[in-house]
């Protein structure tokens, strides 16, 4: 097993910097430690949900997500080490399908709600989101030092959160909530 923290204060942050996994020291509030941040807090909120008393098959799926994520944030602390790869995003795919295959088509947008589980995934989904626009902004900035594939499974993985959502609003007779849109009725008359 590699080097373990033996003491958790290194003081070596008090001025603002961090360490990469490569030796790099860079600014706390750099691109990448800003992606690396929000990919945390997303895998953070995740066990929020996942500790809601989840079906098995979402928890076990959600918890190879938490897997994967922590597997991202390496990628992201070392530009050289990659993780993530296209069975990563296609394991995403197969999951949404199963999924997504007994929930009626979508006529309507949906509010994120329904019941806490499934507004507190489509927080999390929200928090994906975000560290997609980070991770994005970062392959801007250092092209080569970001995955493609990251931003493909984080990509998939706010519409798997989305899925999940909608399948946690519907269980055990619960329901979706739909936006009231003002302007259908409008058009109507």
């Amino acid at each position: 097993m590699g080097y373990r923290l033996s003491k958790i204060y290194t003081r070596t942050g008090d001025k603002g910097t961090t360490g990469l996994g490569d030796g790099r020291r860079v600014p706390k509030d750099s691109p990448r430690i800003e992606a690396i941040g929000c990919v945390d807090e997303f895998n953070s909120f995740l066990g929020i949900l996942i500790a809601q008393g989840l079906p098995d098959s979402i928890r076990e799926m959600l918890n190879d997500v938490q897997h994967h994520l922590f597997d991202l944030g390496g990628e992201l602390a070392m530009p050289e080490y990659i993780a993530l790869t296209a069975d990563s995003v296609s394991e995403l795919e197969r999951q949404l399908d199963e999924v997504n295959v007994d929930l009626p088509p979508l006529k309507e947008f949906i509010l994120p709600g329904g019941n806490t589980q499934a507004a507190h995934c489509h927080y999390a989904r929200t928090l994906c989101r975000r560290a997609e626009r980070r991770v994005l902004q970062l392959a801007r900035q250092e092209n080569e030092t970001v995955n493609d594939q990251a931003l493909k499974y984080l990509n998939r993985l706010s519409d798997l959160l989305f899925v999940v959502a909608r399948y946690l609003a519907r269980r055990n007779g619960g329901q979706e909530v739909f936006w009231n849109n003002p302007g259908k009725e409008r058009k109507q008359d």
